[in-house]
């Protein structure tokens, strides 16, 4: 069926269609449809235009966590045990995925087109959504869909799965009542937003958390929660809000713990301030292959915000406690270590 251009222009210019904007296109055909048909068509303009379109189904199987599409239209899929090919899944040409790649931008709030040839966003049913055109993916546009997790969890539930042990967790625990400041590090996929959400969920009901993250996933349904999340600039170049930006924000909200969803950037000076001036039990994550490396990579990112190395040792001496770390291993996501710093 075809949409009309006021849906169509809704998309290319970064609005999610609403689903009474497309029950009245399915409205027209209604007398053609009939009862059955105008359900069946509602739910695939549904799925076509504000949900995941063809990849819906895979995104629904138990256990996956990505979705890649590369430019050529190859489909790949994690559940678990490393990426595979889904063929059934495949798109059609290139143009097919820049098309859906704009879509899934739209639905996500953003632009994605020449003049902002990359997109961060969230999706609806806690899908993270990243895309980039071409020239700048030489293969063609690549899409990258993480399935984020809904459901706060806690050490309990990693304790069922055996991500941890009941004395690993017994230590987390009283890791967080200490008030002790930590990080989780690993590497991508490896589980740090889903273990830096259960550390969070022992927090203190009362213990007013700042969470500040560039795309809002980490799953906290309980206790006194407040999250910024930062902004990328418009087409013009003008608006960005950074995590720079959003950690002194949060200093100014009478914050009990600080968090930052992922440090990556020059925001780690605002982290190790906050923590070092009164801000105790806060926590982030961070991109490490192990804990010993650490010092390397906080060194590295307070070089971004002209911080010497010397500086920094000093203010991460007196700030972090604890290292976390987590792993993909044979037999699944575990807990590695945990180590004071």
């Amino acid at each position: 069926m075809k949409f009309d251009e006021g849906i169509e222009e809704a998309v290319r210019s970064g609005r999610a269609p609403d689903r009474r904007a497309i029950r009245e296109v399915v409205d027209t055909a209604a007398e053609r449809l009939g009862e059955r048909g105008i359900a069946r068509t509602t739910n695939r303009l549904e799925a076509d235009l504000a949900g995941l379109g063809p990849l819906a189904g895979l995104a629904r199987q138990a256990g996956v966590t990505d979705i890649l599409v590369n430019g050529s239209g190859e489909s790949w899929a994690d559940r678990g045990g490393g990426l595979e090919r889904v063929p059934d899944h495949d798109f059609e040409s290139g143009e097919h995925v820049r098309r859906f790649a704009v879509r899934l931008a739209g639905v996500a709030g953003r632009r994605l087109d020449d003049a902002q040839p990359w997109v961060d966003g969230l999706l609806p049913g806690a899908v993270r959504l990243h895309a980039i055109l071409p020239p700048l993916a030489a293969g063609g546009t690549c899409i990258s869909l993480r399935m984020l997790r809904r459901d706060a969890v806690r050490l309990d539930d990693l304790e069922r799965v055996e991500m941890c042990t009941p004395e690993q967790a017994a230590r987390l625990r009283q890791m967080v009542i200490d008030r002790d400041a930590f990080v989780v590090t690993g590497g991508t996929g490896a589980g740090k937003t889903t273990l830096l959400a259960a550390l969070l969920g022992e927090v203190d009901p009362a213990d007013r958390i700042l969470v500040v993250e560039d795309v809002l996933e980490i799953p906290l349904n309980t206790g006194h929660v407040v999250r910024l999340q930062a902004r990328p600039p418009n087409v013009e170049g003008h608006g960005s809000v950074t995590l720079v930006d959003l950690v002194r924000q949060a200093l100014r909200m009478r914050p009990d713990r600080v968090v930052v969803g992922e440090v990556r950037g020059a925001e780690v000076r605002e982290l190790l301030q906050a923590l070092n001036t009164g801000h105790e039990g806060g926590c982030a994550t961070l991109h490490a292959n192990r804990p010993a490396d650490v010092p390397a990579r906080l060194e590295a990112l307070g070089a971004l915000a002209g911080m010497s190395p010397a500086a920094v040792r000093a203010q991460v001496a007196t700030a972090l406690k604890t290292v976390v770390h987590v792993a993909r291993t044979p037999a699944g996501r575990r807990i590695t270590a945990i180590e004071d710093l």
